[in-house]
């Protein structure tokens, strides 16, 4: 075999994280259920969903308690959607792509472009509660490594992961939405392939494809909020908003 070959890795859930409030110590209770799991969280990248990030940093809002703009309203009529829904949408929201079959496309003040600017009501603590994306999930995934790193849990990337769908296929996967302690992005252009031809635009999407592993095990339904991966070393620096493509660059805007 070759010396380039990447060794296997190897993926726990943690499934014994317990329902996450607003205030929670999201490393405790991490931390707590790898050791239930007999996980130690060293060299090696954790991902976690957002919806538990999201419901530690209180991003929740009552549907009651949104008065719906007209324009809200106007899309709720069009698109049989709830218009109080509609209006947490489009407040975190800097540009509309397109909205129809119930969907809205828009473009996050984060600068992902998803389904309703990743708010959601699955997976929420009550009735009619929409739960938020992180204010900064590279921000909230570095608090988190140095909070485990604190409790000893050290040489740890760590992932926000949320489910995106995708243009021109159905059915949804796992991306990163923030990342802390590695390289998003491996870059190897100039390295050579395997034929020995100079590699011009390679650039792999390491966060999102540790994302797409894990959400393997972080099925709905499965009460996995978690996944830590072994035999991918983080190595490098950078965050998420560092693979974000440069509207200039972009030729679908």
């Amino acid at each position: 075999m070759s010396a380039a070959v990447p060794s296997p890795i190897r993926l726990t859930p943690l499934p014994d994280v317990p329902a996450v409030a607003p205030g929670d110590d999201l490393a405790e209770l991490i931390a707590a259920a790898a050791g239930s799991a007999g996980v130690r969280l060293k060299d090696g990248v954790l991902v976690v969903c957002q919806k538990i990030v999201s419901k530690a940093e209180g991003r929740l809002v009552a549907l009651a308690d949104v008065e719906p703009s007209e324009e809200a309203i106007r899309i709720g009529r069009e698109d049989e959607k709830d218009p109080r829904h509609v209006e947490v949408v489009l407040r975190e929201t800097v540009r509309v792509v397109r909205h129809g079959h119930r969907v809205m496309i828009c473009e996050t003040r984060h600068g992902f472009v998803c389904a309703n600017a990743g708010v959601d009501l699955s997976n929420a603590p009550g009735e009619d509660v929409a739960v938020l994306l992180p204010e900064n999930s590279d921000t909230s995934a570095a608090r988190l490594r140095d909070a485990l790193a604190s409790l000893g849990h050290t040489n740890l990337g760590v992932i926000v992961s949320d489910t995106f769908g995708r243009p021109w296929r159905d059915g949804l996967v796992d991306c990163a939405i923030g990342s802390a302690g590695f390289a998003p992005v491996i870059d190897v252009r100039g390295r050579s392939d395997w034929t020995g031809r100079e590699l011009q635009v390679t650039m792999t999407a390491s966060a999102d494809q540790l994302a797409a592993a894990a959400g393997i095990l972080m099925v709905k339904d499965a009460g996995v909020p978690a996944v830590f991966i072994e035999g991918f070393l983080p190595e490098g620096e950078g965050c998420v908003a560092d693979m974000l493509r440069e509207p200039s660059e972009d030729l679908f805007r």
